[in-house]
């Protein structure tokens, strides 16, 4: 079998994980831009963590402004087999409260001005979206939030919006009428890439406030949201370090294919492929270009 690495995207509060408290940052070039910053290696009891600071250190990176494709394409490089996507967003459901984990399931993206391919002219593939989380990496954290007393709920949908700003009311009644549970700005088409990479995927979506269809909350509101965040991280790292603990040192397939998401899915002969995009698709597509 192939040794596990566990690719872990999120925020700040996440540095001070005792597991990645003898890192080392890594500088990692890709070949489609620089990557939100250099990724932070360690190793726990025989398990490989590759960290990756969604927005930079610092918070430097708007959600419009970060290279996916970069950041999916580093931790491909390092070897991840695998990746735990923390973020923050907002409810649409009052019994999804403030200081919830979300453990979502599906997604709706309504970003518009990103790119959400690694494929294109020159080499065209279409991955199955169907199922774009990995149910065994859920597995694992549903069982790390019941261990350590996290309050949490297994599936919801998460719709992304392309951001900075926050929903209006008219918007967020409507993405409530949809059927969505949770909004944030970061995971579309983060969840895309990762599943053109062939690494299983799972979002914990913290839930800091209830959007802006909630009379009874007020607006959204930067500083109140901040100060739940900081509540959030607390839990993500108590949770994140019973992940570690538990991780299966070795990768397990996917149930549902992500790690062989691309088998018949690159549909450009090869006698047409762009040579220069192959290159460039070296670490995500290697397993069935070579």
């Amino acid at each position: 079998m192939t040794r596990a690495v566990l690719g872990i995207l999120g925020g700040s509060g996440l540095y001070e994980l005792p597991a990645l408290s003898k890192g080392r940052w890594e500088p990692i070039a890709s070949p489609w831009g620089e990557p939100s910053d250099c990724v932070l290696m360690a190793e726990v009891d025989g398990l490989q963590l590759a960290f990756l600071p969604r927005h930079g250190r610092g918070h430097r990176l708007s959600p419009g402004d970060i290279n996916y494709r970069a950041n999916i394409d580093v931790l491909k490089r390092v070897g991840a087999t695998s990746i735990i996507s923390l973020s923050a967003c907002g409810s649409f459901r009052e019994e999804l409260k403030p200081g919830l984990f979300v453990l979502v399931d599906q997604f709706v993206d309504r970003t518009v001005a990103r790119q959400s391919s690694f494929f294109g002219p020159g080499c065209v593939a279409h991955v199955s979206m169907a199922r774009p989380v990995s149910p065994g990496l859920v597995d694992g954290l549903e069982r790390a939030c019941q261990t350590t007393g996290v309050r949490h709920r297994r599936g919801g949908t998460y719709l992304a919006i392309e951001g900075p700003h926050f929903s209006t009311a008219a918007e967020s009644r409507l993405y409530r009428s949809w059927g969505c549970d949770v909004i944030g700005m970061t995971n579309m088409p983060e969840a895309k890439l990762a599943r053109e990479a062939e690494i299983c995927y799972a979002t914990v979506a913290m839930v800091t406030d209830y959007d802006s269809w909630h009379g009874g909350h007020g607006d959204v509101d930067i500083a109140n949201i901040l100060r739940v965040m900081n509540d959030n991280s607390v839990n993500a790292q108590r949770m994140m370090a019973e992940v570690i603990r538990s991780f299966p040192r070795e990768h397990e397939p996917c149930p549902v294919g992500s790690d062989r998401a691309l088998e018949g899915a690159i549909i450009t002969a090869s006698g047409a492929r762009d040579p220069s995009l192959l290159a460039k698709l070296d670490a995500v597509a290697r397993r069935v270009l070579s």
